[in-house]
């Protein structure tokens, strides 16, 4: 199988209320697997002397501390949801360091964005450091680049009735958190090497896709591998990973793919 250009690290592949969940004594909340332990679901890509970050996660403070995260190129938004977002008061101290932050996300998210985080986008009072942000909005299928290597295209899937972004990355694609993916976006993310993909739990959920859903896309889209990520508590790994192809894997945290060559 030929090199993944990329390092992709999984920092959280968590669904909303991640796992363990609380109060829950299923069998995947008391698991000792490393790999049934999910913070809300996140990525690092690094490529070159590049690094991404996809969303902010309510986690993000813990991710950064466990994966040594020291720089930051840009921080792509996939949609305004608490888990995907709610970290984003964290990127303090990489501005304190580096300076403003580039953050791309699509209209709809800067919307709720800028009112979530108003205390961001419209101080009204001096003390305590606030997130520098540079904001870009993205566009479906109008890519950009960041750095000379690494070509991003935006692409709508949807999440219930929310458009969310997935990002295609040269020859990666992230699409988490979406139950339909319209035409051109599938369009967009064929010829993959690599694939990672929402998929929530092993039963039909009404604005994730579950995990028939989830193989199904995977096999008309057909990357060389696939990963799947926003995982609940239903999902228990050792026992799961035997309803995958031989491609397809369920992330976990920690997951590293790839190299920097």
């Amino acid at each position: 199988m030929p090199a993944f250009l990329m390092k992709l690290s999984f920092l959280g592949t968590g669904t909303s209320t991640g796992v363990p969940s609380i109060a829950c004594d299923c069998e995947t909340c008391v698991s000792h697997d490393p790999r049934d332990k999910r913070l809300r679901v996140s990525i690092l890509i690094e490529h070159g002397d590049k690094k991404i970050l996809v969303d902010t996660s309510s986690d993000f403070r813990q991710q950064a501390l466990r994966a040594n995260i020291r720089r930051l190129d840009a921080v792509l938004i996939t949609h305004c949801h608490v888990d995907h977002v709610f970290g984003l008061d964290d990127i303090r101290p990489l501005n304190f360091r580096y300076g403003a932050m580039p953050i791309f996300a699509n209209e709809i998210a800067w919307i709720d964005l800028r009112r979530i985080f108003q205390y961001i986008f419209q101080p009204t009072h001096f003390g305590g450091g606030l997130p520098q942000l540079i904001p870009h909005t993205v566009v479906h299928n109008s890519p950009f680049c960041i750095g000379e290597e690494i070509e991003v295209t935006p692409l709508e899937v949807i999440h219930g009735k929310l458009p969310v972004v997935a990002y295609r990355f040269n020859d990666f694609a992230y699409a988490t958190d979406l139950k339909t993916i319209p035409p051109d976006s599938m369009d967009g993310l064929r010829n993959l090497d690599v694939l990672v993909l929402d998929c929530v739990r092993l039963k039909p959920h009404s604005t994730h896709l579950h995990l028939d859903e989830a193989l199904g896309i995977i096999e008309d889209l057909k990357p060389k591998r696939a990963f799947l990520t926003h995982l609940n508590h239903d999902i228990l790994h050792a026992r799961d990973s035997s309803l995958l192809p031989e491609n397809v894997e369920f992330a976990w945290d920690g997951l590293v793919v790839g190299s920097l060559t």
